[in-house]
């Protein structure tokens, strides 16, 4: 099955084929209240303000931005009115134009019929350290259950980066309603927050810390700013972050083959592709890093491997081959079953 356009013969249809099975379930499971659309049509654009008239877009879109969920935090902005869509998911800091492969990835995927969609989380630019895996997870759900019943989408692809990898693997592993429209997931630079924070002076003694104050209770009180300086962190979330087998601790490499099979392995029912970049600024010299991305594709069970020589975390120098490589996967044939997830 193909997952460009071509296979998805009813998406002319006036209704989605998820929403028989999830509108039901999607007022628990797709967020509360009835979460309204600033319907921008087309106006909305974020720019870098250069050019102007005719020139090339460059850090530029246009498109849609909506409200998918209640808080004020909880809006998106989708390019291309396509019912099937690719979802970004920022890492630590990201907010919307996260990395610089977005824009023409963007213009790549409205060529296939693919919308591109930009959620903001809670836990987007500063507010990661005073959210969770969980909260991601519920929103990512809310986020899903809006385009499934109010765009009538066929499936999405979920796209994370850096620790929005976290993000879709915890999803993918709480069998969430919506969580049975991904049809596919893309891990682009899943790196351990744990081994890069380990490098900084201040860290051993913060883990400490926060896990003291766990023991007593304290999870969601706030560390010291030399903690984190660049954001406010509880405990908890420091304690996710940066200790061993912490909640976000997936992708270290000094993790047993067993340890990365129990955190990972249910990615093995969703198709999966891992684009690792081999010059990682984020990842510790001492790392092997081709070891390690096959150790995760493994663990995975079977992911399709991507090395990008010499691309950086964010691969702002190699955007062609991460846009290419993203595209290719999309479009490419996926296993029986592809199309019908509820089945």
């Amino acid at each position: 099955m193909n997952l460009s356009s071509s296979s998805t013969t009813s998406s002319s249809s006036s209704s989605s084929w998820f929403s028989s099975i999830v509108r039901g379930r999607s007022s628990s499971a797709g967020g509360g209240g009835n979460p309204g659309s600033l319907n921008l049509s087309g106006q909305m654009s974020f720019s870098d303000g250069g050019g102007g008239g005719s020139a090339p877009r460059k850090n530029r879109l246009s498109g849609v931005l909506f409200k998918y969920g209640p808080k004020p935090a909880q809006v998106a902005f989708k390019n291309g009115e396509f019912k099937q869509q690719v979802i970004f998911i920022g890492g630590l800091t990201d907010g919307f134009l996260a990395t610089e492969y977005l824009e023409p990835l963007s213009v790549a995927l409205e060529n296939e019929k693919w919308s591109l969609v930009q959620p903001l989380l809670s836990s987007s630019y500063i507010g990661y350290g005073t959210s969770s895996l969980k909260q991601d997870a519920l929103e990512i759900d809310q986020l899903i259950g809006y385009l499934i019943n109010k765009e009538n989408s066929e499936g999405v692809v979920l796209l994370g980066h850096s620790t929005g990898c976290q993000n879709i693997v915890h999803y993918m592993r709480t069998n969430a309603a919506c969580s049975r429209a991904v049809r596919a997931a893309i891990l682009q630079a899943p790196v351990s927050d744990r081994e890069y924070r380990a490098t900084l002076p201040e860290t051993a003694e913060m883990i400490d810390l926060a896990t003291t104050m766990i023991s007593e209770g304290r999870e969601m009180e706030l560390m010291p700013t030399k903690a984190n300086p660049d954001a406010p962190i509880t405990a908890y979330r420091y304690h996710s972050l940066c200790a061993y087998m912490g909640d976000d601790d997936m992708f270290s490499s000094d993790l047993s083959d067993d340890q990365l099979k129990l955190r990972l392995g249910h990615m093995a029912n969703t198709p999966c592709q891992v684009i690792f970049s081999m010059a990682d600024e984020y990842v510790p010299e001492y790392v092997d890093k081709k070891a390690l991305v096959d150790r995760l594709c493994k663990a995975i069970g079977g992911a399709e491997k991507v090395e990008i020589e010499w691309g950086n975390h964010s691969l702002s120098n190699r955007v062609e081959e991460a846009v290419q490589a993203i595209l290719d996967f999309v479009k490419r044939d996926g296993p029986k079953g592809w199309d019908d997830p509820w089945s």
